[in-house]
């Protein structure tokens, strides 16, 4: 059986996964420390799991219990790794699917950016997720959940 699990704190796009998790009958996992109060939707199919407060406690619960037959949603670049790791899928909240290929490219920016922080340099946040990135979403979680789901 395919789960789909939620990065949950900051994630936009919660209501998109809710939709393609109905429309397919799965299981979803929303995973939050609590930093930012997240209204639970009103469907049977979702379980919102609130997690200690602490660095990596939701990621250790993602990681800890995600199978090669699931999807996670993730902008965080190592929880993406330590699925693939898992041989789960992971996909960003922008429909960037989470790879081998692509993965260690993605940590190695994440590390210079967070060098470059740590010396000063202003490297911005994330930009506002459009709506072209919602449509690409929902595509990427899509086929990584018919990849799942065919095994």
């Amino acid at each position: 059986m395919t789960d789909i699990y939620v990065d949950a704190d900051g994630c936009p796009v919660r209501e998109e996964v809710y939709d393609v998790a109905d429309r397919l009958g799965l299981q979803v996992f929303v995973v939050y420390n609590g930093s930012r109060p997240i209204r639970p939707p009103a469907t049977p199919n979702v379980r919102m799991i609130l997690v200690g407060e602490g660095a990596d406690v939701a990621d250790d619960w993602i990681a800890e219990r995600i199978t090669p037959a699931d999807v996670c949603v993730t902008s965080d670049i190592p929880l993406a790794a330590r699925c693939l790791a898992r041989n789960a899928r992971a996909v960003s909240p922008v429909g960037r699917p989470w790879t081998g290929d692509n993965i260690g490219g993605a940590l190695a920016g994440r590390e210079l950016a967070r060098h470059l922080r740590e010396t000063g340099r202003q490297t911005g946040g994330p930009p506002s997720i459009t709506k072209a990135d919602r449509s690409r979403f929902r595509s990427a979680l899509d086929a990584a959940v018919q990849a799942a789901l065919r095994g």
